[in-house]
């Protein structure tokens, strides 16, 4: 110290200023920042867990090839019931894919805007970042691709398989396979940015509101969806999938080809490219350049829009969120608390207490409770209005196929709720397990009343549609104690590979759920929760089709057959029931043994 000699003001005033970095700069420095950490985890992967990442790309592999075939098969099916050429067949096409995309672009600016939200706004890095000398505008862009890529991974693997089976089946020239991914990729980001955008608006004039607002919008969509099944079903049944019923439903959903819609914009360009090779329509492929030029276009305005109102809002916003009133006391969830606390009073009073802590996160959690209530609220809607499809006797192995299939859309919606919510409950208890570790619990108590209240909770709502789904079918009572066997064994299963995965694999680090759902663990548990529901489901279903198949109407069976067919039907099911033990118990035990010698 004797030897510091301060500078003069002289020097100080001459001294150059710290130059901040420019906006390329940065961006430059956050992607840099997201490579590395990216590689960094593939690397630690291969290191550690070689067999586990080459198992993930293997099972999604298989999944991905599973659904190309039955799509493909489908669209063969289409091609030979209507021809594969003509304006009927252009029709069908263009509506499957203008409701499809349609309906994906309201899924993804719904959960674009809750990932958002929880990205920006409920991550520890987002108070790191604005520490830093970063623009606000740079923060947002930064958690924004983040979005992006997490809310769109399912549709890229689902809506993949779907488009390249189309591609194969109408013999689809090069191009339209080279424009598939610019035209995905541009289209996920409109949506995004339209969720981000909303996001950034609620938070930053409406913070106290935005509970009430995430409700009413979930409440809208589900209200127009079910309108439009309605509209779909409405109409005259006698003439169902005949030219006529087919131009009926297209006018009745004739709103999903609105030219304002980037779905439209979509399958209007991929279908465009597809029909590039054909001499019919020499001049497919520039129309389908102009489409993507207009989707690409749409998606940087979007992503500019966003960055503008960041940059505005979210220093504002973000200290509004987080220093103002919470806009709820949660007083109103008392009721709920009592009823689960009156259901559940056979089970240890410890754990009756977990499963209340879980319901009241659940219920306080607008992106669980939000996203639970669009899709089994639309799955109500459409089981409630399938009465209206009904059929003759003769089509009994039809409604056999449709209950059957309405089971597995019930399973698999489950399987992403699981693995979305479930899986990651364990990962979150990290920063904060210091204060079940103080009470006076086993660490067994905590995983069996995660498990409890995940399989409870997917049960009723599950159990409750399936049910309905039967009823409006007139499916045989046979069937219908299958299908509520079938559907316990789903809940139990998939609750059981989400809560033990997770506690097998934790991520303590990461504070995202969302992340923690799309990693490595993650993707795992949704591609053994899809193996599991169709293990289970056609072990059960084929020995029906069987049973019914070998009665046709109005035709009484000899007693012996019907009494083999019959005990066949139960030999399935309790092969079923077996796998669907191995299924919750396994990996719940293997969960158990890691979660006890787990460290936080």
């Amino acid at each position: 110290m004797a030897n510091y000699v301060a500078p003069s003001p002289e020097a100080l005033r001459t001294r150059p200023p710290s130059r901040l970095l420019s906006a390329s700069e940065e961006s430059t420095v956050l992607m840099r920042l997201r490579r590395r950490l990216l590689l960094a985890s593939l690397r630690q992967a291969l290191k550690t867990a070689r067999f586990r990442l080459a198992l993930v790309v293997a099972l999604t592999l298989f999944f991905w090839a599973g659904l190309f075939l039955l799509l493909y098969e489908t669209f063969h099916f289409l091609a030979s019931y209507i021809g594969s050429q003509g304006a009927l067949h252009n029709q069908v096409v263009q509506f499957t894919f203008d409701v499809f995309f349609c309906s994906l672009l309201v899924m993804l600016m719904f959960s674009a805007g809750i990932i958002f939200y929880g990205a920006l706004f409920r991550s520890p890095e987002t108070i790191y970042l604005l520490t830093l000398p970063l623009r606000p505008g740079r923060v947002v862009l930064y958690k924004f691709q983040e979005t992006v890529l997490l809310s769109s991974w399912g549709f890229l693997l689902l809506g993949s398989p779907m488009l390249v089976a189309y591609g194969v089946v109408t013999g689809a020239p090069w191009t339209y396979y080279a424009l598939l991914a610019p035209m995905m990729v541009a289209f996920v980001y409109i949506p995004c940015s339209i969720g981000a955008l909303c996001c950034l608006a609620i938070a930053r004039w409406l913070p106290r509101f935005r509970m009430s607002l995430l409700g009413g919008t979930a409440a809208l969509v589900v209200g127009l969806a079910g309108y439009a099944i309605w509209s779909v079903v409405a109409g005259d049944r006698s003439d169902l999938l005949t030219e006529r019923w087919f131009h009926h439903t297209l006018n009745r959903l004739s709103f999903t080809s609105s030219y304002l819609l980037p779905s439209w914009w979509l399958s209007s360009g991929l279908l465009q490219a597809a029909r590039a090779g054909s001499p019919i329509d020499g001049a497919g492929f520039t129309q389908s350049l102009w489409f993507l030029a207009l989707l690409v276009s749409n998606a940087m305005l979007g992503q500019v829009a966003t960055h503008a109102l960041g940059s505005r809002v979210l220093r504002a916003s973000y200290s509004r969120l987080h220093t103002g009133p919470s806009g709820g006391t949660h007083r109103g969830g008392k009721w709920i608390d009592r009823i689960t606390m009156a259901v559940t009073f056979p089970l240890p009073h410890q754990v009756r207490l977990l499963i209340l802590k879980d319901l009241r996160v659940f219920r306080r959690d607008p992106v669980q409770w939000a996203q639970f209530l669009i899709f089994f609220g639309l799955l109500g809607l459409y089981f409630l209005n399938i009465r209206r499809v009904t059929y003759d006797v003769d089509h009994t192995l039809w409604v056999n196929m449709i209950s059957f299939l309405n089971l597995a859309v019930v399973g698999l919606i489950l399987s992403t709720f699981t693995t979305r919510f479930i899986f990651p409950m364990i990962s979150l208890e990290g920063s904060r397990f210091w204060i079940l570790g103080l009470l006076p619990i086993e660490r067994d108590t905590i995983l069996w009343g995660k498990f409890l209240f995940a399989a409870v909770g997917a049960a009723i709502p599950s159990t409750v549609l399936i049910l309905i789904s039967d009823l409006m079918l007139r499916v045989a009572p046979l069937v219908v104690v299958i299908h509520q066997i079938t559907c316990l064994l789903l809940c139990a299963g998939l609750s059981g590979l989400a809560v033990g995965m997770g506690a097998l694999m934790p991520n303590l680090k990461e504070q995202s759920p969302s992340k923690i759902a799309a990693g490595f663990g993650g993707t795992l548990n949704l591609v053994l929760s899809a193996l599991y529901i169709i293990i289970v489901v056609a072990l059960t279903a084929v020995p029906c089709h069987f049973y019914l198949a070998a009665q046709p109407a109005g035709v009484q069976l000899p007693e012996e057959l019907q009494t083999r067919l019959i005990r066949g039907i139960w030999i399935s099911t309790g092969l079923a029931v077996g796998v669907g033990v191995l299924a919750t118990f396994v990996p719940l035990y293997r969960g158990l043994r890691a979660f006890r010698r787990l460290q936080f």
